[in-house]
């Protein structure tokens, strides 16, 4: 079974976070009194948007806050009491034009590639889905039965032909594998899984960018970086959807921290919106995603199940999602959410356990006191029900059950792929059949109780395999390193503290494996002082100590690493006695197998960074947040923009210890032949656009402007050969950056492309890497649209973000 999705039973026993602080949270809001009567106004518009409002009087909170980082405090923008019109935006029209643009049903996805250059066109699917939900009671359907009150962590009660809906919590990080067919595999993995349980919604994949090294969920996200989460997003909601369960693109928008998610107020400007945060959600909706589920935190004053602007403006309108918008638990604000764009809300009460809901009866009076209209409540309804349909769920669909499935040979395929080799010295792996070896810390050994002592997985004294908190579930079993290394003269110690012990027993050994590691979760469940966030980006364990402590007095020490995200490792990377680091990040319940396999040699390893490991904690451009605030609300300002991750160490010119992308191998590569090749469009209906984007006109304020075929298609296609130097098989990851010209105030570097090429000793293979428009645009903040920039875009291949071994220009 996947090392995160479980049964039903396992995610039922978990608690969510803490509930969300609305203003107005202990009661629903009424016809008649205000939505919120202990926040006033501020203005705001938005001209595009199907419901628009304006608000009045503002205030500002007068308390004062004391935090840590770019923090202010600020008043909440809240949807005043008023009659609001409603007209559905309407289904995507353009005819579809195979083989490019083939009508598609997401039960038959386009097959996984290494370079995609099909556009799915799922819009045929969900205009019979949308013909087929109507003539339902709505507002049942839009509201949750309340917390505990159904065998899944969220249900919707039947209603005539409809039996209801059951969700369930998925994720795993499967983002360092840099291998499409993979993520694809794992998403169909899990898809089939639910299915199998009679489980209608998977709450996942997250896409969150992991903005704070130290983001308690970034371990299940994709990485720091808008286009390789994209990709794995984009690839898991094809397989999940494949396999029948419908999926959720989460947490809509800006959830990139656990300290404060229900009162802090992401400050972010469009521009960064659009190409960092916003990317991964906009390639869900281009996957057909049947649902987005909007998280706890304030988007630039409002709050993100509240936000017009994002629910309304950008989803529905610019990026022309057609599923249905679920709250995060308790992340529903007021009744009037629905105005806003709030389709469902979650899990049905307002506090877990409390009865009352801002849903179900308040939005019938709502309703009939002309507060909200009825083509609004057709259009959530309609919405929630054609996702039933679009996924085929009327037929045959199981009952909720508690069955198993078992796909223990992907997990262990994808431990060992996502598993990153960051130090080789002198070919000290993969091992060969050494004389004796010792492991040492606890991360090397079972836990001390078992896989599932700790409520949550908020614990670890023994080989981590995930973190904590509601996106995880019980192993149905867990091999430790020790359990998957099985030598004759294999001994061990798995106590971290006795570094005297540590070093006696290092000493003479063949090898000393040395097991570290660094735990994160959701901040409802606090570890060590970790409140979901991590305090610091230190080994836990003692794991530094005990590394210098062993590599002390053993030349060949090898350290292994399973971390939910970058550490720190500048007390003992440039050790001259560790010969190896393996960077095993979190893999699941197969983890000792996988790590052997690399460790052997069975897995050549071709796992790549999906983020940054500074030298520094400071080197990282955006801190954690974490003093206490007295105040409501607390205000993030996103002053790093666009410049995240390896972009702003571009930039800053910083050096980091490992940078993005980075990862060897037990063999070597070479890079040659390149070739840029326009490709012509096949999309005759929108050639106009073509031609104004290629004069440097930003594409039009339109529905679906954002994900229109024409932006998105094939333009051009960038071929190589990759040669394997070395005498063992492999596998590359190739990988294509964007420069930018000056004139576009893009970071230096940007990932626009990686495929995966296995070669054999020798031999040499032709790569292609294809790139779209919009591959190659700014977002324009005052058109409101994709622009190409003006001047020459350049691009490099090459192995990391920082080892580039082809450089070309894209033909004007």
């Amino acid at each position: 079974m996947l090392f995160k999705l479980l049964s039903v039973l396992c995610i039922i026993s978990f608690v969510l976070g803490a509930p969300a602080l609305a203003p107005s949270a202990a009661t629903p809001s009424t016809p008649g009194s205000n939505v919120s009567a202990t926040v006033a106004y501020s203005s705001v518009t938005t001209a595009s948007n199907s419901s628009s409002f304006s608000a009045t009087g503002s205030t500002t909170s007068s308390a004062s806050a004391s935090t840590s980082g770019a923090s202010t405090t600020t008043g909440v923008i809240t949807i005043p009491l008023s009659s609001y019109s409603f007209t559905p935006y309407p289904t995507p029209t353009l005819n579809p034009r195979p083989p490019v643009f083939p009508a598609t049903d997401p039960l038959s996805p386009p097959a996984v590639s290494g370079d995609p250059q099909i556009v799915p066109d799922f819009a045929p699917a969900w205009a019979s889905a949308y013909q087929k939900a109507k003539n339902l009671e709505k507002v049942n359907v839009t509201t949750g039965v309340g917390w505990g009150n159904g065998l899944c962590v969220g249900n919707i009660p039947p209603n005539k032909n409809f039996p209801g809906l059951c969700l369930e919590v998925p994720g795993i990080h499967v983002a360092s594998t840099w291998n499409r067919a993979l993520m694809r595999a794992r998403g169909l993995a899990l898809g089939q899984e639910f299915k199998g349980k009679g489980v209608n919604i998977a709450l996942g994949p997250m896409m969150n960018m992991g903005r704070i090294s130290q983001g308690g969920r970034n371990w299940e996200g994709f990485g720091a970086d808008p286009f390789l989460t994209g990709e794995t997003a984009y690839e898991t909601i094809l397989g999940l959807q494949n396999g029948g369960v419908q999926a959720t693109a989460k947490h809509f928008i800006n959830n990139e921290q656990e300290h404060f998610r229900t009162q802090e107020s992401s400050n972010v400007d469009d521009r960064t919106q659009h190409e960092i945060y916003a990317h991964p959600f906009l390639r869900s909706v281009m996957a057909g995603v049947s649902s987005v589920m909007c998280s706890y935190n304030l988007i630039n004053d409002t709050y993100a199940c509240n936000n017009d602007k994002m629910l309304n403006d950008i989803l529905k309108r610019e990026y022309g999602f057609q599923g249905f918008v679920q709250s995060d638990w308790q992340a529903t604000m007021s009744t009037l959410s629905a105005v806003a764009g709030l389709d469902m809300t979650m899990p049905g009460d307002i506090t877990f356990d409390s009865g009352d809901s801002y849903f179900g009866g308040n939005l019938t009076d709502y309703v009939n006191d002309g507060y909200i209209s009825m083509a609004r409540l057709d259009d959530m309804a309609t919405r929630i029900i054609a996702a039933w349909y679009f996924l085929h769920q009327d037929e045959g669909y199981p009952a909720t059950n508690f069955h198993a499935a078992d796909h223990y040979k992907l997990v262990r395929e994808i431990g060992a792929a996502g598993t990153i080799l960051l130090k080789n010295k002198n070919g000290a792996l993969p091992l060969n059949k050494p004389r004796n070896m010792v492991l040492f810390g606890s991360d090397a050994g079972p836990g001390k109780s078992g896989p599932n002592e700790f409520s949550g997985q908020g614990g670890s004294d023994g080989i981590l395999a995930m973190g904590w908190g509601s996106g995880t579930g019980d192993f149905p079993y867990l091999i430790s390193p020790l359990e998957g290394i099985q030598e004759p003269a294999v001994f061990w110690d798995f106590d971290d503290w006795n570094t005297a012990l540590a070093g006696n027993m290092a000493y003479g050994q063949a090898v000393a494996l040395v097991f570290t590691n660094s735990d994160s979760g959701e901040g409802y469940i606090t570890v060590d002082g970790n409140e979901g966030d991590r305090k610091n980006l230190t080994a836990w364990h003692n794991g530094d100590d005990l590394i210098l402590a062993v590599a002390a007095r053993n030349n060949n020490t090898i350290v292994v690493v399973n971390s939910v995200g970058p550490l720190i490792i500048e007390p003992w990377i440039e050790h001259p006695n560790i010969t190896a680091v393996v960077w095993a990040g979190i893999q699941g319940q197969e983890t000792g197998n996988a790590i052997a396999d690399v460790l052997y040699g069975a897995y050549n390893p071709s796992g790549r960074l999906p983020y940054t490991i500074a030298k520094d904690l400071a080197d990282y451009p955006a801190q954690l947040v974490t003093n206490d605030s007295r105040s409501k609300i607390v205000t993030i300002d996103y002053t790093e923009g666009l410049f995240i991750d390896y972009r702003h160490f571009d930039q800053a010119d910083i050096t980091p210890r490992f940078e993005f992308g980075f990862g060897l191998s037990y063999t070597t590569f070479s890079y040659s032949e390149l070739c840029v090749t326009p490709i012509q469009s096949l999309d005759t209906d929108q050639e106009d656009l073509i031609t104004a984007w290629e004069n440097g006109k930003a594409s039009p304020i339109a529905e679906g402007s954002s994900t229109a075929l024409w932006l998105h298609e094939p333009a051009f296609q960038v071929t190589f050969e990759v040669t394997n130097t070395g005498s063992v098989s492999g596998t590359e990851i190739p990988q294509l950056y964007i420069h930018h010209p000056s004139s576009a105030n893009e970071p230096p570097s940007v990932l626009k492309g990686f495929t995966n090429v296995e070669i054999s000793p020798y031999d040499t293979k032709q790569v292609s890497i294809t790139l779209s428009r919009y591959d190659l645009s700014i977002w324009d903040v005052v058109a409101q649209g994709w622009r190409k920039p003006s001047g020459q875009i350049s691009f490099s291949i090459g192995a990391s973000s920082r080892d580039f071994k082809l450089q070309g220009d894209i033909p004007t």
